[in-house]
């Protein structure tokens, strides 16, 4: 994902993290419909091959990520609003090589969040 953020660092990159068990094992990149430094969307298209992808290979979505190239990566007022999948978890990435917390991961409920920690194994 930090590979991801570094290699457009203009734009904001995305894509969807799937596992089993709340282990993430697979990261599916995506392309950044919006080509935008400060918003990301996923075109259905891709969406929805990535989803048939992860259902192929019997995976959950356990995760959402994208990055802030210009500001913190914690979430935006937009990253609340477009929380549409609750269960997942939200890794918000700084391409930024001064950033303290370059990866951070939120839940994203009913209009409001909380950073978790999450156990790299």
């Amino acid at each position: 994902m930090l590979e991801s953020a570094c290699a457009e660092p203009a734009w904001e990159c995305c894509g969807l993290l799937a596992g089993r068990a709340d282990t993430i094992t697979t990261i599916f990149s995506a392309r950044n419909a919006l080509a935008s430094a400060t918003a990301y969307e996923i075109a259905p298209q891709e969406l929805f091959a990535i989803f048939r992808e992860i259902r192929a290979q019997n995976l959950d979505l356990l995760g959402i990520y994208h990055s802030h190239p210009q500001t913190e990566n914690v979430p935006s007022a937009t990253d609340i609003a477009r929380a549409y999948y609750p269960d997942a978890i939200h890794f918000i990435i700084s391409p930024k090589p001064d950033a303290p917390k370059p990866i951070r991961t939120f839940r994203i409920r009913d209009g409001d969040f909380i950073e978790l920690v999450i156990e790299e194994v």
